[in-house]
């Protein structure tokens, strides 16, 4: 078995006056940013602070689109026409390479933000969707799609590298899927048992549901919610968890083998 993973997470999330996260501390720990492009957090000012801060800690830098949902943080479902969808990802894709570019560094993967990811995790249609947008951009472009999600298999099947991963702080359903954030015990809080959670999935190679489902998958990267208040110590227990078993941690283009 590879002893490679990565630790990502979401980022620059900020929008004006409003400040989300502690994303200068998260970029110590992490090996890759999923960095807001303006439609459902970020603004042009946080997505350069956090493309600089990205770089100069040697953290991957990854697109985070969604939705055009400010008000609802990305979180609310959404029909739109796919020609209209897809535009909206280049756009969002293309003005994060436009500040990596002045930033002299570059996107390496893009990642879908809330209720876009949730919905083309079970959607396949939607998932193609998103996978050709993405390869419009750039095929080398890393899509970080769900573990066991129609959205990896859309990125597959349209020939993108693909890294598949896993959620440090969510509870999983019997199908694979994250439980609505709504429901109890849906969002894990506490180093602790982020930790705990990643570990077992990391040592067994599967996703573990609230019923007890067992679900075979290929653990390649954790994804730590930077919204959460512990944010920071979850992802530094599992950082410390993990290299404490022998793995080592790297940004996604050395995993993807890019």
């Amino acid at each position: 078995m590879s002893k490679t993973l990565n630790l990502n997470a979401d980022l620059g999330e900020s929008f004006g006056a409003w400040r989300m996260g502690r994303d200068d501390q998260m970029l110590a720990l992490v090996n890759s940013a999923n960095v807001a492009c303006g439609f459902h957090a970020g603004d042009p000012a946080v997505m350069r602070r956090t493309v600089a801060l990205a770089k100069a800690h040697g953290v991957s830098i990854g697109a985070h689109p969604s939705y055009p949902d400010l008000q609802g943080f990305g979180r609310r479902r959404m029909d739109i026409a796919e020609a209209e969808l897809e535009a909206m990802l280049i756009y969002q894709i293309g003005a994060l390479q436009a500040i990596a570019k002045a930033e002299g560094t570059a996107v390496t993967h893009v990642k879908p933000h809330g209720a876009l990811n949730n919905m083309a995790c079970v959607d396949a249609k939607l998932a193609r969707c998103v996978a050709r947008a993405v390869r419009a951009v750039d095929e080398g472009l890393i899509l970080l799609a769900p573990a066991l999600s129609q959205l990896a298999a859309a990125g597959h099947e349209a020939g993108l590298p693909v890294v598949e991963e896993v959620f440090a702080d969510r509870a999983y359903a019997d199908d694979g899927t994250l439980m609505p954030r709504a429901l109890p015990g849906a969002v894990l809080h506490g180093p602790e048992q982020c930790a705990a959670h990643v570990m077992r999935m990391v040592e067994t190679g599967a996703l573990h549901s609230v019923n007890g489902v067992e679900l075979p998958v290929r653990v390649q990267s954790i994804c730590v919610h930077g919204d959460d208040p512990q944010a920071v110590a979850a992802a530094q227990a599992i950082g410390d968890a993990l290299r404490a078993a022998g793995w080592r941690l790297v940004p996604l283009p050395e995993l993807a083998g890019g």
